[in-house]
């Protein structure tokens, strides 16, 4: 029995040693045509062009799988230097070849926004939207540094006593106009009317729960509906993405944009997720995102993803920048927007 296991495991060892000299670009591997080799590398390649091609088809049934991999997704282009990387190692043409498909579809997705912006133009209107932190030990400084980037308008999150009075008097001189409902509030170089709540409460997160504001901006190009919005955050927990009462605010969002009378339209907020997440298409759907810019924006001290957006209806977000850190977990971003 002793020399039946020694043999078999003779046998399991000579079966190892002859898979590692075929998997290494030695001895095994020279016989081999380039066209064989790093199959598994190829594999992993088409199945990384896959998700980028086709992330809609990942089901959100499964933990909100689909909004993870959608809120991530420029990062999936990682993928293909390490691919690259163990390509040429293994001297695989196979896999060098199957990586196009990657960078095929990350370029189509995400490559415009690296591209330079056009040109700023006579209608453009430059704003700032920032999530300024409850927590902002630094609110003067804050303001200071957003009015330094001369937007047009400001939009903040988050604001809450004494802070807001803080940010009211520093913005007063230069930005006269403003509106606040709840912890959300927008300051204008230009006249607001209209000013007013702007209801994206889902159903049972509770009373007093408000972050959503519209108000009419009387701009030297014409009247513009400004929305600022602060949705519901998401949690990744061991059971998947919790984006309920997200997803619920986002489709209110939707609706209230859909019934907008005002042509021109604004969006700024933090929206607790980036624009290729499906959970924001009631909004994504109806408005134009930025054209140039990856602007990752949270968290401040390792950007992974921009969850502070702007949007436009008839108007183009030309470019959208982050502006440099404040007291806060996010960074500002400002955004320069073609009125059509």
């Amino acid at each position: 029995m002793v020399e039946q296991v020694r043999a078999g495991s003779g046998a399991v060892a000579s079966r190892v040693r002859a898979a590692l000299r075929r998997d290494t670009p030695g001895e095994g591997a020279k016989g081999a045509s380039p066209w064989v080799r790093g199959r598994v590398l190829a594999g992993l390649a088409v199945v990384t062009g896959a998700l980028l091609a086709f992330h809609r088809g990942v089901p959100n049934s499964v933990g909100g799988a689909g909004s993870l991999l959608e809120a991530f997704l420029p990062w999936l282009g990682l993928m293909v230097p390490v691919l690259l990387a163990l390509a040429w190692w293994r001297r695989s043409a196979l896999a060098l070849v199957a990586l196009l498909l990657p960078v095929v579809a990350w370029t189509y997705l995400f490559g415009g926004l690296l591209l330079p912006a056009a040109g700023s133009g006579p209608r453009d209107l430059l704003v700032v939207q920032h999530n300024v932190s409850d927590e902002n030990a630094d609110p003067e400084g804050t303001a200071r540094a957003l009015a330094g980037a001369g937007p047009d308008l400001i939009a903040l999150e988050e604001l809450v006593p004494p802070a807001l009075e803080v940010y009211e008097k520093t913005l007063a001189p230069e930005y006269p106009h403003h509106a606040v409902q709840g912890s959300v509030g927008l300051w204008s170089k230009y006249p607001l009317t209209e000013a007013g709540l702007l209801d994206i409460s889902p159903n049972g997160i509770g009373e007093g729960w408000r972050r959503g504001l519209r108000a009419v901006v009387h701009t030297p190009h014409g009247e513009v509906a400004a929305y600022v919005a602060h949705l519901p955050s998401i949690r990744v927990r061991a059971s998947g993405l919790a984006s309920a009462w997200r997803d619920e605010s986002a489709g209110l969002l939707g609706k209230a944009i859909d019934a907008e009378k005002v042509d021109a339209l604004i969006l700024l907020g933090d929206l607790n997720s980036t624009v290729e997440d499906r959970g924001l298409a009631p909004v994504t759907s109806q408005l134009n995102v930025a054209k140039r810019g990856m602007a990752f924006s949270f968290p401040a001290s390792l950007p992974l993803a921009r969850i502070d957006q702007v949007m436009a209806r008839a108007g183009t977000v030309a470019q959208i920048r982050t502006l440099p850190a404040t007291g806060s977990d996010h960074l500002p971003v400002a955004a320069r927007i073609t009125l059509e």
